[in-house]
């Protein structure tokens, strides 16, 4: 039956948007409005799950009202952890505080639901040989989604699972909110310009410009989400290049006053437990079962065999490295804050290439135009243009429309490209409204990067990493854009962990690909393009620099595995016992060298303590196998090219969930993938 509307007022939510593509009225929404309409959607959420019945049971009357359930309760969300995550504020997180144990027990409800777990698991044995592919998976999603909530278990069992699930979503806000809070204190100060030398003029005036922002005298460096900063590749200061990295590694540690340790050995402990109440070994087998890996032991297999020869790499570098070093008059061993500068300095001496003077030839609109943009016209016949009348939920964000090459409008795309204090770091898409042929909804989608803001009226440069993952995160926007299926609970990037960064991977090619490169890099000043042999230069530096990548990535990846392959017999873990723990796991795993640690401490993790990658992060990896597979294909294919990706769209992008992401992978490739490309990629094959 229908449930009506429960709120009384003019809530900006009361109702779907009337704005294009259901674009939330950002300059309508304040503080205040969240506690009524969270209140609100559960409240009808709850009764349209009390509402789903009748006999006998059949897909369209139980799987089609669950998923037409929630639509309130997620225009509210989709709004919320957006907004928490890129301009929180005191009230914002208040609200979190107070509404997050509310919205954990409320799913942990729906999920556990005995009348409605009975409809779904009878469908799910029982399915009928008329439903098509994706309402089969939908079954499929719905019943796995309920069992490893613990539906089949007893009222007690679900009783504590509720109760751990409710502490684990406070202690995620609360991890990553610490973070934050410390990224932001830490970001180092600098009262002398001249401490600065080496770093380029447009990102000296960056951190003027964060000083201004934080009202303080001199320059401020902005700290990334990653270990290793930015900023340590240029800088000629040895002594800054350190208090840098120090900061960095600091972040979340013991006598900071947001100290996150105790967070995350909390949240370690729970996360045991509530594998061992599923009938999982450790966290790290609860994960593996919803992915693509068969198992957790195929996962450490794969990583596993990658450590010798990423490591002996890594000790071959950081050999050459330390002779940079010394020739460079500094007596004693390389140090964590001096691999990315002598790095640097090699790949222009191998390769005759500066790479940090390289920012003037990417400017952010033409790098956006010219090559994000361009490359999805040239595959996917997208096209876009900036709507300055609708308005994004700060003013740093554009939004733009997205059109089909028929001229059809498919979806916002809203771009949110600059750090601040209210923002975490990091860089991540999302998505305010799914699509759904079933709602009739199109989507709406967000990019997120943290670069500098530059003094008003100058030129936003990017670094190499920066432009890497503009491409890298827009890959994720195009498979929410393109999303063409039924049902929301399948929609975009709702695959499986492991495979979700495959798209966004496959779309960092582009970023050096000539034709498309000789188009957007561009000197801002003068026009002219890149100097001749630099691309080639630069897809061989990002080869040589596979040692570093390689190795500090492994680091993280294993280092997850070892939080969460940790058992509810193992002895409890404390706050002082982080760093130990981490630095026997590294060891312990192969990947223990002092001057190149993982691309993230403990500490300071936000991956897996305050995302969705807690026993994931191999995804990257076990990603870049499919990935590395394809970039071959769209090589040997003719690179960018209308037919391969409207294939590579049709076959995987538009599919999300609907389809068996390795069913889809073989339908674009033809075969399933291969591991070659992928160690040939990060030099881990034999000469």
């Amino acid at each position: 039956m229908p449930v009506g509307n429960p709120f009384d007022g003019d809530s900006p939510f009361a109702r779907t948007s009337d704005l294009p593509y259901g674009l939330p009225p950002f300059d309508r929404i304040g503080s205040g409005d969240y506690r009524p309409a969270f209140a609100a959607g559960i409240a009808q959420h709850r009764a349209e799950i009390a509402a789903i019945g009748g006999e006998p049971v059949t897909f369209e009357n139980t799987m089609e009202p669950l998923e037409r359930a929630g639509t309130l309760l997620a225009r509210v969300e989709g709004v919320f952890e957006n907004l928490i995550s890129t301009d929180s504020s005191d009230e914002l997180r208040a609200v979190e505080a107070e509404v997050l144990p509310q919205l954990t027990a409320h799913f942990d409800a729906v999920l556990t639901d005995q009348a409605l777990f009975a409809r779904v698991a009878a469908l799910h044995a029982a399915p009928e040989a008329s439903w098509t592919t994706e309402q089969v998976r939908l079954v499929r999603r719905w019943y796995l989604d309920m069992q490893r909530a613990g539906a089949g278990l007893d009222a007690a069992g679900r009783a504590r699972l509720a109760e751990i699930n409710a502490e684990l979503s406070v202690l995620g806000s609360d991890f990553r909110n610490k973070l934050q809070a410390d990224t932001n204190a830490l970001a180092v100060h600098v009262t002398d310009v001249g401490e600065l030398d080496g770093l380029p003029e447009d990102a000296i005036a960056a951190a003027r410009s964060s000083a201004v922002d934080r009202g303080l005298d001199g320059y401020v460096l902005t700290l990334s989400l990653f270990t290793a900063q930015p900023a340590t590749a240029s800088l000629t200061n040895r002594d800054l290049r350190r208090r840098v990295f120090e900061a960095s590694v600091s972040r979340g540690g013991r006598g900071n006053e947001h100290d996150t340790r105790a967070t995350l050995t909390r949240t370690v402990a729970l996360r045991a437990e509530r594998a061992r109440l599923l009938g999982y070994r450790h966290h790290a087998d609860y994960v593996v079962a919803d992915q693509t890996a068969p198992s957790v032991e195929d996962v450490m297999t794969t990583l596993q065999a990658m450590v010798t020869p990423a490591m002996d790499n890594a000790r071959a570098e950081r050999d050459a490295l330390t002779d940079l070093l010394h020739a460079d008059g500094h007596d004693g061993p390389l140090q964590p804050w001096d691999w990315p500068y002598y790095a640097r300095i090699l790949a222009e001496q191998r390769f005759s290439i500066d790479t940090a003077g390289l920012r003037p030839w990417f400017e952010l609109n033409r790098v956006l135009h010219d090559g994000v943009f361009a490359a999805a016209t040239g595959l996917y016949g997208l096209t876009f243009e900036r709507r300055p009348d609708l308005r994004g939920y700060h003013p740093d964000v554009d939004v733009y429309e997205v059109f089909d090459e028929t001229g059809a409008g498919i979806a916002l795309f809203l771009v949110d490209w600059y750090a601040r204090p209210s923002k975490r770091g990091g860089a991540w898409m999302n998505t305010f409204v799914d699509q759904s042929h079933l709602l009739g909804t199109r989507p709406v989608a967000t990019l997120n990067l943290n670069i500098p803001r530059p003094p008003t009226g100058s030129p936003t440069l990017l670094t190499l990493d920066e432009l890497n993952t503009t491409f890298h995160e827009f890959g994720h926007v195009l498979h929410g854009v393109l999303s063409d299926v039924t049902y929301r609970r399948l929609s975009g990037t709702s695959v499986p962990r492991d495979v979700v960064e495959f798209p966004s991977q496959v779309n960092e090619m582009w970023s050096l690909w000539p034709a498309l490169a000789n188009s957007y890099a561009r000197h801002h000043e003068t026009g002219e393009p890149l100097p001749e042999g630099v691309l080639d230069a630069l897809v061989a530096a990002e080869q040589a620099g596979q040692a570093f990548a390689t190795t500090e990535i492994l680091g993280a990846m294993l280092l997850d595995q070892a939080w969460h392959q940790r058992t509810v017999d193992d002895d409890p873990i404390g706050p002082d016992d982080v760093a130990a723990f981490e630095a026997e796991s590294l060891a312990a795993y192969g990947v223990c060298l002092p001057e190149l640690p993982p691309r993230y401490g403990s500490t300071y993790f936000a991956h897996i303590f305050a995302g969705g990658y807690s026993a994931g992060y191999y995804s990257y990896i076990w990603s870049e196998v499919l990935d590395a597979d394809t970039v071959d294909w769209f090589v040997e294919n003719g690179g960018l090219r209308r037919e391969l990706g409207a294939k590579f769209a049709a076959e995987l992008l538009s599919r999300g969930g609907a389809v068996d992401p390795m069913e889809a992978f073989a339908a674009v490739r033809g075969r399933p993938p291969r591991i070659e490309p992928l160690l040939e990629r990060r030099g881990l094959t034999s000469p």
